[in-house]
């Protein structure tokens, strides 16, 4: 568990806010704060993983992504989106319909359940008190 001080709060803050995006959850769980960051995981990874099986791995394409795209939305789950773009980008897994469409409305709910997710962690953090000294 990391513990907070007047002196590194901006820090503390700003490293909370990058776990939580690296990994859905992980500022909770630098928080001490298991049992909800286990909830945010599951909840978040279990949305991007269906929306993945119903619309197949080419619902992550970043090839014609621009800054408002379903791309976008996917980024926000994880750093881990961009390998699977990477790997989508030769256009070797096209999607069409109804399957693509559900895809990524999923994929992309998840990465915005996950940003709201990411500022919750980074108000906690913020609220966190800071350790009293000679206690």
């Amino acid at each position: 568990m990391i513990k907070k001080t007047k002196a590194n709060s901006a820090l503390y803050i700003g490293l909370i806010g990058v776990a939580s995006w690296i990994l859905p959850g992980g500022g909770y769980f630098l928080m001490n704060q298991k049992k909800r960051a286990a909830i945010i995981f599951i909840t978040i990874v279990l949305t991007f993983a269906a929306g993945m099986y119903a619309g197949s791995i080419g619902v992550v394409d970043r090839v014609p992504a621009k800054i408002w795209s379903w791309y976008t939305a996917q980024m926000m789950v994880s750093p881990a989106v961009a390998l699977i773009g990477n790997i989508t980008a030769p256009g070797n897994y096209p999607v069409y319909g109804k399957p693509a469409e559900i895809g990524q409305i999923y994929t992309g709910m998840a990465g915005l359940l996950n940003l709201l997710c990411i500022v919750n962690e980074i108000y906690a953090a913020y609220l966190l008190e800071p350790e009293k000294s000679g206690k």
